[in-house]
């Protein structure tokens, strides 16, 4: 009940930083950040606990777009709450774009301490300068393309381009790219259209990376799907995700994000008659991003909530909602490393050059498989 009031009080009646931090003066934040406050265990990083006593006097961090079903951000909201029981967390789930529009509408005044979002939206939002330089724990580990180079933005976990293969109605599980041009998946394929949909992008990179193209040249990942579809082997394109098709068995091969298909696996029933496959040659990852917000309500709070995004226990809780970590080299409890086992084959994606060239991917993917 008192998240919901929180929530409502500052997102539709747009009460001041003031009342935002629980109507605390200046005098009495001091106080609070006097009082002693303790951990649950050995400091995560150095300086948790001096980090942990000024959010606490904040009382409060207000995190955007972290819905609770997606990527198992509820676990991470109720594991921080343990660890940090004088910090409460406020949340919405309002979509990347809208969430980059949110902060901007709201720049004179932000009620945003923290916004997480598709890493192009992330982008956007650095762009506008509507973020603040913070550089959590872990950072350094981070591949350059999976950072702004202060801070304004950072991964905390990737999506892996897929095959999700319903077994029932596919005989032999292609293990490459190559395999997907076999006779036998014929009219069995489908994706989504990479000139109104991310995954779709970030699909036709997989694909050129794994007929040697690269962020610069994506004729061979363009000449290949026209192949596939030439082939006879696509049934068709999608505008939206066809999860829910590929649950009902309408969809032999769905070459999608990972997650969804160990999701399938499982969470949604299908069991052993789904294979989730990520491609043998290559694929690629689609970062999801997080930062702090420039003028946020609440900084520490902020912090102390991004760093524990970027903690090996933050990471590890990503990892169990089928979404792989940012931060090389954590370790993943073998139990989740059956469900998603290493996979060197896949290359970070270059938002800023994907970026650059999705003009010229709609175009020549449009001539290569519509005729356009």
């Amino acid at each position: 009940m008192k998240r919901t009031m929180y929530l409502i009080l500052a997102m539709l009646m747009g009460i001041s930083s003031t009342l935002w931090a629980g109507g605390k003066s200046e005098a009495s934040k001091t106080a609070a950040q006097a009082v002693a406050v303790e951990l649950p265990g050995p400091e995560l990083y150095p300086g948790e606990k001096d980090l942990y006593a000024k959010a606490a006097a904040e009382g409060m961090v207000v995190s955007f777009d972290t819905g609770p079903t997606w990527a198992n951000w509820k676990k991470q909201f109720d594991t921080f709450s343990k660890r940090y029981p004088l910090v409460q967390i406020v949340y919405n789930d309002l979509g990347s774009a809208a969430t980059v529009v949110a902060l901007e509408k709201s720049r004179n005044r932000p009620q945003a301490d923290t916004a997480y979002y598709f890493a192009a939206s992330a982008i956007d939002a650095y762009k506008k300068g509507l973020l603040e330089p913070f550089t959590p724990v872990n950072f350094e580990k981070l591949p350059a393309v999976f950072k702004a180079e202060k801070g304004e933005w950072f991964t905390i976990h990737q999506l892996v381009i897929a095959f999700l293969v319903n077994k029932k109605l596919v005989k032999n599980v292609p293990q490459t790219w190559q395999d997907l041009l076999k006779p036998e998946y014929a009219n069995s394929i489908v994706y989504l259209d990479p000139r109104s949909t991310g995954q779709g992008q970030v699909l036709v990179f997989a694909a050129n990376f794994a007929n040697g193209g690269t962020m610069d040249n994506v004729k061979p990942g363009i000449e290949y799907l026209g192949k596939l579809h030439k082939a006879g082997n696509v049934l068709r394109v999608e505008g939206t995700t066809p999860y829910a098709k590929f649950l009902k068995g309408e969809i032999p091969i769905y070459i999608g994000y990972e997650n969804d298909g160990l999701k399938a696996k499982y969470l949604d029933g299908m069991g052993d008659d789904v294979a989730v496959v990520i491609p043998k040659e290559a694929s690629v990852a689609a970062p999801y991003a997080i930062s702090l917000v420039k003028g946020a309500p609440h900084p520490n709070a902020g912090k102390l909530w991004l760093n524990w995004t970027m903690s090996e226990a933050g990471q590890t809780i990503f990892a169990e909602g089928f979404v792989r970590p940012s931060v090389p080299g954590v370790k993943l409890p073998q139990e989740i490393l059956d469900k998603m086992p290493p996979a060197p084959q896949v290359i970070p994606l270059d938002l800023y050059k994907s970026a650059e060239k999705k003009a010229e991917v709609d175009k020549l993917w449009a001539e290569a498989v519509l005729g356009k």
